[in-house]
């Protein structure tokens, strides 16, 4: 043990002057643990919440979507199919026909989005079939009613449940001409789904391909096809490859470009969260360096018979940093271990809720990168130590003929 580290510890747990430096002490290290705590917890609610919204975008859309660049549909779907499912990364693909409706209930009306699916094949892309909370993602109805799946906000808002029936109405292809009628179909509600977006559960409606067919006039034709590739973090270069690959007439896009508004977004607000949320470490730091001052002028005489005893300036600077750091060190540790703590609260007991139309999930994710924390407590430390280094400094520069000859 130096002795430069064994004073520092002397004058932490000073006591002089009833105690008064013991208790700023403690402040300096409460605001690191807060500073700290909080900044693991940001991040891990950030980390969480990306990874929560990309989770139910994904399984709700596709890793990769194939659409017609200059037409409504795709004529001769089946042979694109088939080229596409051929294509290296991709495991499955589907076609489907995405527009806006009109649905009623006896209830009450909406407007929504419908997509026409094979169910056998969106449940290969999609996590569709996970995502049901009644009924089946099959579709299965008699022949003489055609089947409906609705999301389970939608199907509150109609007061619908399963064997209820709705009806979708259509102007697609239609002359936007007074009294021009809409096509109607009617549906029977064989099933209802909940991914988890707000989005998606109060506006979505899925329906067969040949029945969306009809109802938007595109005999044989569809909007276009998603795949599910090995990795979906490498969808952006699957797709870029597969356009490539495909017909002038047809583009590929995947799910990050999107939505690439919304994660955007996601990545602009953690760069300027963690910036704003690391000026509270910053706060920590400035009662790191009034601590460490008022410490130098309370050992003035103290400094100035350590260096009469031969003490160099150098390990008078080293003392200061040695208590500085300490503070930091001990702060940080306290301070990650708490925010690990709140983390681990939240994603056991979930007891901070959000409203789910404002913020797509109902509960608040966290999810520690251990990275994160690594940097945090890094961080941590070294704004510590810089904090340290002018008092110390200030501390080296004292002279003990000075300080003894007015003391």
């Amino acid at each position: 043990m130096s002795y430069a580290s064994f004073i520092a510890r002397r004058y932490l747990r000073s006591r002089q002057r009833h105690g008064f430096l013991s208790l700023i002490t403690l402040i300096s290290i409460l605001g690191v643990i807060v500073g700290t705590a909080v900044l693991v917890f940001a991040l891990a609610i950030m980390k969480g919440f990306e990874l929560e919204v990309k989770t139910r975008i994904v399984g709700t859309t596709a890793h990769v979507s194939v659409f017609p660049r200059y037409n409504d549909g795709i004529a001769d779907w089946p042979g694109v199919q088939e080229e596409i499912a051929r294509f290296p990364e991709v495991e499955a693909v589907a076609p489907f026909i995405y527009y806006k409706a009109a649905i009623s209930s006896a209830a009450a009306n909406d407007g929504v989005i419908v997509r026409g699916i094979i169910p056998e094949q969106e449940a290969g892309v999609t996590r569709l079939r996970e995502s049901m909370v009644k009924g089946d993602v099959m579709m299965q109805a008699d022949s003489s009613r055609r089947p409906i799946l609705v999301g389970r906000v939608l199907a509150e808002r109609l007061d619908v449940n399963l064997a209820d029936e709705v009806v979708l109405y259509s102007l697609r292809g239609e002359a936007l001409t007074e009294g021009a009628p809409p096509r109607v179909m009617k549906f029977v509600v064989t099933g209802l789904f909940e991914t988890g977006m707000y989005e998606y559960d109060a506006s979505l409606c899925y329906i067969r391909l040949a029945d969306a067919q009809r109802l938007f006039l595109l005999p044989d034709q569809i909007s276009g096809f998603q795949a599910r590739v090995t990795d979906w973090n490498r969808a952006d270069k699957v797709a870029a490859a597969l356009e490539e690959s495909l017909d002038g007439d047809l583009y590929a896009t995947d799910w990050k470009r999107m939505h690439r508004n919304l994660f955007g977004w996601m990545a602009i607000e953690k760069v300027w969260a963690v910036v704003a949320l690391s000026l509270i470490v910053a706060v920590a730091a400035f009662n790191i360096v009034s601590t460490l001052i008022m410490v130098v002028m309370d050992k003035r005489r103290e400094i100035a018979v350590l260096k009469t005893l031969g003490v160099p300036s150098r390990g008078i600077r080293a003392i200061f940093l040695w208590q500085g750091t300490t503070i930091g060190l001990v702060g940080t540790m306290i301070g990650l271990a708490c925010g690990l703590g709140i983390c681990w609260v939240q994603h056991t007991f979930n007891l901070i809720s959000l409203p789910p139309e404002i913020y797509f999930i109902d509960s608040l994710p966290v999810i520690v990168d251990p990275l994160d924390v690594i940097l945090v407590g890094v961080l941590a430390v070294v704004i510590s130590f810089l904090a340290t280094i002018y008092p110390a400094g200030r501390a080296a520069r004292l002279y003990p003929v000075e300080i003894l000859r007015y003391e």
